[in-house]
């Protein structure tokens, strides 16, 4: 019989578990403001820069213009986020974040803010600092640009 790795021999394997974790919790505190985190990405990458084209956000997410669509869609449907028609073009549109979108962004960023604090806190200022100098290093390096959502 060959020898094979266990899984706990493997980087991923650990970024895996630290990720799950975190984005679970995160998952869950979101709900309670009735988004997903997806939607909640989706909705503060307009907070800077609306009314933005569904195809510029798409490029600037990494996500499929599809998938921009039906996070558009729920949004709109949940009265967070608006769709404009374009005067120069009536096939193009805009969309942008409505008052109650608007909103809610400091809301879910606080949510945000709480689920780092409380799942890294166990760490040390410097530790912390160097996981995230680790994790932006690899994510730069590994050219990784798609906003995570799931």
């Amino acid at each position: 019989m060959t020898s094979a790795s266990e899984l706990t021999d493997h980087t991923g394997y650990w970024m895996r578990m630290v990720s799950n974790a975190v984005s679970h919790e995160f998952a869950r505190k979101v709900s309670g403001e009735d988004v997903t985190v997806a939607e909640w990405s989706f909705m503060r990458a307009l907070y800077d820069c609306e009314p933005t084209p569904p195809s510029v956000l798409a490029e600037r997410m990494g996500m499929t213009k599809g998938a921009i669509s039906k996070l558009g869609e729920r949004l709109v449907a949940k009265g967070l986020v608006e769709r404009a028609e374009s005067q120069q073009d009536k096939r193009a549109h805009s969309l942008s974040l409505t008052t109650a979108g608007r909103a809610k962004i400091p809301i879910l960023a606080a949510l945000a803010d709480a689920n780092d604090a409380e799942f890294f806190g166990v760490l040390t200022k410097e530790e912390h600092e160097m996981l995230d100098r680790i994790l932006r290093i690899l994510a730069e390096r590994r050219e990784l640009k798609a906003t995570p959502v799931d």
